[in-house]
């Protein structure tokens, strides 16, 4: 059987051509941009990537089409598959009949954090020798691939609140069915699609309404938008986590819901902390006392790994197994990846693409340069190149997020609809901002120093302004 996938460059997607070829069929693949690291994953398994949309591409016909939600009518391949009568199918339904339809599926949902946690779950799962299978929107650095079918019951799946094609409306994550269900956060995002944070709770709650009464749902105890979900109705029981809390507090909710995980930062930058147990009986106390030091910095990494623990508890694996895991974990590429350093100058790219995600992701940076020695400074390179960025909505927001920062540099999108001049008056520290990816990489080379962290944020490949940039500083005035 031979699958084409439009957008196969996309994260999810790509994962997708991963599984398909891990099945046995033969596939192939085609996108508007082909660029690292989706497609060099993808190249090393043998699909065939194109660069484009042409309705060559699928001659020919493949005995089916997986389209990306990225595609709309209009487009050249997709009204090929139309008027010539293809199969096909959206990447969601695909994933859920071929893949999940046998599986204890876990799924990662939420606002921020579902690619971090994915990866740390899947990473613990793997650890301990369970062999799941998984989909990751991401390249990870603990496992081979972003997705793998494993050998086992398990399934860790990102569960995007996205749609899921120009033809079904609905969010990924209904068709997933998970028995352990995760929902990190909800916030207001997506806003090309979503009215406004209502309508995002609707998907959230159909996802709620197909968790089995025999699964869990994991969730902050301190999100109102996500209690006031649950109140819509439920019928999983549920876990609640959070940071610091009152031990009063925590033994009351682990005596309302069975189980409650606290964690303790032992130091600013997270790098550390303390994860309580709180367990079942009438008195709530704790049950299991872990420190866990790793890698990762960050409040909200620490959260993402609360959450992973509890879902990998539900099926069976041990605190201690889990947490000397997450010790090993190297975290996913994107994800404040380490790409350089040149002349004393530390490079890094973020995936981060919505203000509270440049919020926590600005803020533990700089309370890692906080512990460290001599002159520092930590300048945000931002590309807003999400919808719901481009359109303007969290125009307000941005500066907020930002204050962590030393110096932020902005590029300009063509079709944004962002008042830059408003946002470089407004911040509290030096803005810039630019239209160009050049003139970006030619002021940095003019002002950076010796011990400057550049931390680059963009959801796209940003014109490979990561590698020219260090080309740039190594080539010096």
């Amino acid at each position: 059987m031979h699958i084409h996938i439009l957008g196969i460059c996309g994260t999810f997607m790509g994962s997708l051509a991963v599984l398909a070829k891990q099945l046995g069929y033969r596939v192939s693949g085609s996108d508007a941009n082909v660029y690292p690291p989706m497609s060099t994953q993808l190249e090393q398994q043998g699909i065939v990537l194109q660069e484009g949309f042409q309705p060559e591409h699928m001659e020919p016909p493949p005995d089916l089409v997986i389209i990306g939600n990225a595609l709309s009518r209009g487009n050249p391949s997709v009204e090929y598959v139309l008027n010539e009568g293809l199969n096909y199918t959206s990447g969601p339904q695909w994933l859920s009949q071929f893949v999940l339809n046998d599986k204890w599926v876990l799924g990662v949902a939420g606002t921020h954090g579902k690619t971090t946690t994915s990866a740390m779950l899947a990473w613990m799962l793997d650890y301990a020798g369970m062999k799941p299978g998984y989909l990751i929107g991401g390249v990870t650095n603990n496992l081979p691939m972003s997705a793998s079918m494993g050998d086992s019951p398990f399934f860790v799946v990102e569960a995007d609140e996205y749609d899921s094609a120009f033809f079904d409306k609905r969010s990924k994550f209904v068709h997933y069915a998970p028995r352990t269900a995760i929902l990190n956060n909800l916030e207001y995002d997506h806003a090309d699609i979503f009215e406004d944070l209502d309508a995002i709770k609707k998907q959230f709650h159909h996802l709620v309404r197909t968790v089995p009464g025999n699964g869990l749902i994991i969730y902050p105890h301190d999100d109102p938008s996500i209690e006031a979900l649950l109140q819509m109705g439920c019928w999983t029981p549920h876990q609640r986590f959070g940071i610091a809390v009152p031990d009063a507090v925590c033994k009351k909710l682990a005596m309302t819901d069975g189980v409650f995980w606290n964690a303790l930062i032992k130091d600013k930058q997270g790098s550390e902390f303390e994860l309580i147990k709180y367990g079942q009986g009438s008195a709530g106390e704790v049950t299991n006392r872990t420190v866990v030091s790793w890698e990762l910095t960050g409040i909200h990494n620490v959260k993402n790994a609360m959450t992973a623990l509890a879902a990998a508890h539900h099926v069976g694996l041990e605190i201690a197994t889990a947490c000397h895991a997450l010790m090993e974990f190297k975290g996913v590429k994107r994800r404040m990846e380490l790409c350089g350093v040149v002349n004393g100058v530390k490079v890094y790219d973020d995936f981060a693409h919505h203000p509270t995600a440049i919020k926590m992701t600005l803020q533990g940076m700089a309370a890692k340069l906080e512990s460290e020695e001599g002159p520092s400074r930590l300048i945000g390179v931002i590309e807003p190149r999400s919808n719901t960025m481009k359109l303007g909505t969290h125009q307000h927001e941005l500066n907020i997020a930002c204050q962590a920062a030393d110096m932020l540099v902005w590029f300009k999108p063509k079709d944004a609809k962002i008042d830059f001049d408003m946002l470089i008056r407004d911040s509290k520290v030096p803005g810039h901002a630019f239209s160009q990816v050049d003139q970006i990489i030619a002021f940095l080379k003019d002002n950076c120093q010796p011990g400057d962290h550049i931390v680059i944020m963009s959801n796209g490949s940003f014109g490979d302004i990561h590698t020219k940039l260090q080309q740039a500083l190594q080539n010096g005035p």
